[in-house]
C-alpha cells in the first residue's frame, strides 16, 4: 500500500489518541485503533515479527526487512502512542482526581458510539456470534467490579503485569490502565514515568513487547478464521466495560496508604440523582454527545483509504 506523507501523519494522530485513551483506566486504545480503521492491519503488522522476518533481513537487507515489517505504519503510529501516553497520564492522573465526572462523561460517550459501529461490522448474526457477544460483556463487566490490589514493585511482577496489560490494552473495550490498576501496578508505572525510572521502565516494556508479539497471533488468526465471532466478542467486550466509565459512582471501599492518601478501591455506578455532591449533570450530557460525535470523526477518517 503507497502512502504520502499526510497519510502517516494521520496515523501519528490516531496514535495520539489510541496513547491518550490507554492513559485512562476504563478506555481502551484498541477501541480508538478499531474505529479509525487500523486495527486489523495494526494485528496483522506486530504478528508479522517473527523468525522469517529476520531471515528477510540478513537475505535481502534492511530495506525488505523495513518492507515486510511495515515499518512506516509502526513507526508513525508508535510515536503518536508513545508521546501521547506518556504525557497525557499526567494529565489523566489531573482530571481523574479533581474532574472525574467530566471525564468519564466523554469517555462514557466516546465508548457508546464505539459499540455502534464496530457491532455494525458484523455481517451475519446468529447463535454463535450473540454467545460470544453475551460472554464478551460477562467478561468485561465482570474485570470492571474486580477490586484493585495493593501496589507492586518488584521488577519480575512489573515484567507480567505489562505482558498482562498490553494485551488488554490491544483489545477493545478492555483497558490495559484499568488493568494495571487491578494488578496494582498502575502507580508503579505511573511514579517511574514521572521520576524517569528507567529500568523499572524497560523492564515493563519488555513485558508488553513480548505479550504484544504473542497475543497478536492469536487475534490475528482469530480474525482469519471467525471473523463475526471475534467482532461479536470486542463488541461485548466495549459493551461490558461501560460500568467503569459511568461518571456517577459510589466509594464502597478506601486503601490509605502510609502517607494517610487514601484511594478509591471498589466503587459502584449509582444514579446521577443519588450521587452525593454536585452531579455536574449539564455538563456530563454535553461531554457525552461531544464523546459521541469524536467517534463519528474518528470512523469517517477512518473510512478513507490510506
Amino acid at each position: 500500500m503507497q502512502r504520502r506523507l499526510t497519510d502517516y501523519l494521520i496515523i501519528s494522530f490516531k496514535g495520539l489518541a489510541m496513547g491518550a485513551a490507554d492513559a485512562v483506566p476504563g478506555v481502551s486504545g484498541g477501541t480508538i485503533a478499531f474505529i479509525s480503521g487500523i486495527y486489523e492491519e495494526l494485528i496483522s503488522s506486530i504478528s508479522n515479527i517473527n523468525i522469517s522476518l529476520f531471515k528477510t533481513l540478513f537475505s535481502k537487507g534492511p530495506i525488505a526487512f523495513w518492507t515486510q515489517l511495515n515499518g512506516n505504519f509502526l513507526l508513525a503510529l508508535a510515536l503518536g502512542i508513545i508521546i501521547s501516553f506518556v504525557s497525557f497520564m499526567k494529565l489523566a492522573k489531573y482530571l481523574l482526581e479533581n474532574h472525574p465526572i467530566l471525564i468519564w462523561s466523554f469517555f462514557f460517550g466516546l465508548i457508546v458510539a464505539s459499540i455502534y459501529f464496530i457491532g455494525k461490522q458484523i455481517s451475519k448474526w446468529n447463535i454463535p456470534v450473540v454467545v460470544a457477544l453475551t460472554i464478551g460483556a460477562g467478561i468485561a463487566f465482570y474485570i470492571t467490579r474486580l477490586p484493585a490490589l495493593s501496589t507492586n514493585e518488584s521488577p519480575l511482577f512489573l515484567f507480567f503485569a505489562g505482558a498482562i496489560a498490553i494485551c488488554a490494552m490491544i483489545l477493545p473495550g478492555i483497558s490495559g490502565s484499568f488493568i494495571l490498576i487491578i494488578l496494582g501496578a498502575y502507580k508503579a508505572l505511573s511514579d517511574a514515568i514521572h521520576d524517569m525510572d528507567i529500568k523499572k521502565i524497560l523492564i515493563f516494556a519488555s513485558g508488553a513487547i513480548i505479550g504484544l508479539l504473542s497475543f497478536s497471533h492469536v487475534l490475528k488468526w482469530l480474525f482469519k478464521h471467525y471473523h463475526n465471532i471475534t467482532l461479536a466478542l470486542l463488541t461485548g467486550f466495549i459493551f461490558g466495560s461501560l460500568n467503569k466509565v459511568w461518571p456517577w459512582k459510589e466509594t464502597i471501599t478506601w486503601h490509605t496508604n502510609s502517607k494517610g492518601i487514601k484511594t478509591p478501591i471498589l466503587q459502584e455506578s449509582i444514579s446521577p440523582l443519588s450521587f452525593n455532591g454536585e452531579n455536574q449533570l449539564l455538563f456530563a450530557i454535553i461531554l457525552i454527545i461531544i464523546g459521541f460525535l469524536t467517534i463519528f470523526i474518528l470512523e469517517k477518517v477512518g473510512s478513507k483509504k490510506q
